[in-house]
């Protein structure tokens, strides 16, 4: 007669299950910390050690980071912004201080650029623009997206690096109109737009390090999703205690 399973057997069972899920909804990139404060959420006490045991007997691993290239050309004669958010990445209120970058996308048919703007209260992701080139059109574009939906009030700290796009023109028109006063990053120092840069890493390592796009279009509509649905509304962030950018504002 076989013996029965032991009652910590059984709990691991009933936690491999709620486990399984937390990780599938985390799009495969949750390592043992942030399951374990998924599964806090949901009213279940587990140590991250035995998280980790479970994890590693289901056979489930996080996918893990790549070092990737900056894109924005920093050589150029065009007006530089001081420093003045100085990697003060904690504002006290949303629509403060926003930051924003650009990245690129490999499609079947040629890169697909991809410019943000994020909120740094929350880590809200509230601009967006995607386009073939990365002209200054495409960081108007975003920045503008952000102004519209948020509304922010005159005063707003809007920091970037010292890329062409936000030293032109027609970006410092849009900045002059809405009352926004620029930051740029210190030449050649990426820790100076940390935030932004990190949300590039974990788009790629979740997103599109794991997929070949046939298409800008196919491209778009995927990062859309990521960015609206999983990312703002679902994936937890440590810089709100494991709370999602909307929850965290809420």
């Amino acid at each position: 007669m076989k013996n029965r399973p032991s009652q910590r057997e059984l709990e691991d069972q009933t936690f491999m299950e709620k486990i399984r899920m937390a990780f599938y909804e985390g799009r495969s990139s949750y390592g043992a910390r942030r399951i374990k404060r998924a599964l806090k959420h949901l009213g279940f006490q587990m140590s991250r050690r035995r998280v980790g045991r479970l994890l590693k007997r289901l056979g489930l691993c996080c996918k893990t980071k790549r070092k990737f290239k900056t894109t924005t050309d920093s050589n150029h004669n065009l007006p530089i912004a001081p420093n003045l958010l100085n990697r003060n990445f904690t504002p006290r209120t949303p629509n403060q201080c926003y930051a924003g970058d650009i990245t690129y996308i490999p499609t079947d048919e040629g890169w697909l650029y991809l410019a943000v703007v994020i909120d740094l209260y929350s880590r809200k992701v509230v601009g967006w623009s995607m386009d073939k080139n990365m002209k200054a059109k495409l960081v108007n574009d975003a920045l503008l997206m952000a102004v519209w939906q948020r509304k922010p009030r005159a005063g707003l700290i809007w920091h970037t690096d010292r890329g062409s796009q936000y030293a032109s023109h027609s970006h410092r028109f849009i900045l002059k109109q809405h009352g926004i006063t620029q930051s740029m990053s210190r030449k050649g120092n990426c820790w100076d737009n940390a935030v932004s840069e990190s949300f590039f890493h974990t788009l790629k390592t979740e997103l599109t390090h794991h997929r070949r796009f046939k298409s800008r279009e196919e491209a778009k509509a995927e990062i859309f999703e990521y960015i609206e649905i999983f990312y703002n509304k679902i994936r937890m962030h440590s810089a709100n205690d494991y709370l999602s950018p909307t929850a965290f504002e809420k």
